[in-house]
């Protein structure tokens, strides 16, 4: 017996990376999985193979999470294929960073757009359906520089900490119905977007970190798990930190 027996998931953006744990752990757990990312590529191929592994259903989608009529057309179109859509994990994001003073408009609205439009795209599509099944668990990635900040990432910590605004309030808003809505806070995690650091960041970062590492897609993947399952049911409207106590 899986934690997500019988459960369907809907994790955007999970090609690789954070994304691609949290959905190869779902899996794992018994949950049929639909994935979209801006397009099904090679790497999403590889993903779709990996989650069919576990035995239950997959299909990935190509989908812009930005664009609130794709999102409602993806939603309609996966409900349809799984039945149900019991998860929703918000994970869709980009990075643009910069100092404010250098900062264009073009930087500002692209990271708040993927980041917090994105999940209000999911969030609104979705909300009816789960009403409708009175249960639901939304899960929204948050960051620690969106509880902290963080210089040369306005954008980026502006759009995390929306988030966590939206989260709060989706979880007064549809807990009458059976919906929880939860943030998970990731600080610094090894992956795609923190390789392309300098050493010497990735060093100094680390050094700022109480138990002195970076921590791993899968170390997300597992409070993902716990925010998904029975085990948090009566969990919501929290941002939980998965971050080494980096922020404690």
């Amino acid at each position: 017996m899986g934690l997500l027996d019988g459960k369907v998931a809907l994790i955007t953006g999970a090609a690789r990376g954070i994304g691609k744990a949290i959905a190869l752990k779902f899996a794992e757990e018994g949950a049929d999985v639909a994935f979209t990312d801006l397009v099904i590529n090679e790497a999403a191929e590889q993903t779709v193979a990996e989650l069919e592994a576990f035995g239950h259903k997959v299909k990935a989608y190509a989908s812009n999470a930005a664009s609130f009529e794709e999102t409602h057309a993806v939603v309609e179109e996966i409900q349809k294929e799984f039945g149900r859509i019991d998860i929703l994990v918000n994970n869709a994001g980009i990075t643009k960073d910069g100092l404010m003073l250098r900062m264009s408009e073009q930087q500002w609205d692209a990271v708040l757009t993927v980041n917090l439009k994105s999940a209000f795209n999911f969030i609104h599509a979705l909300t009816p359906v789960m009403a409708r099944q009175r249960s639901g668990c939304i899960i929204s990635m948050s960051s620690v520089v969106g509880v902290s900040g963080n210089a040369g990432q306005c954008n980026y910590s502006a759009s995390k900490a929306g988030l966590i605004g939206l989260t709060k309030s989706i979880a007064k808003e549809m807990g009458p119905r059976g919906i929880r809505a939860n943030c998970i806070a990731p600080g610094f995690i090894i992956s795609d977007m923190t390789a392309a650091l300098p050493d010497d960041v990735r060093e100094q970062w680390v050094k700022t970190i109480p138990l002195r590492r970076g921590g791993t897609p899968e170390d997300v993947a597992k409070v993902a798990l716990f925010l998904a399952s029975d085990l948090s049911a009566y969990v919501s409207g929290q941002v939980i930190h998965c971050c080494g106590g980096m922020n404690c």
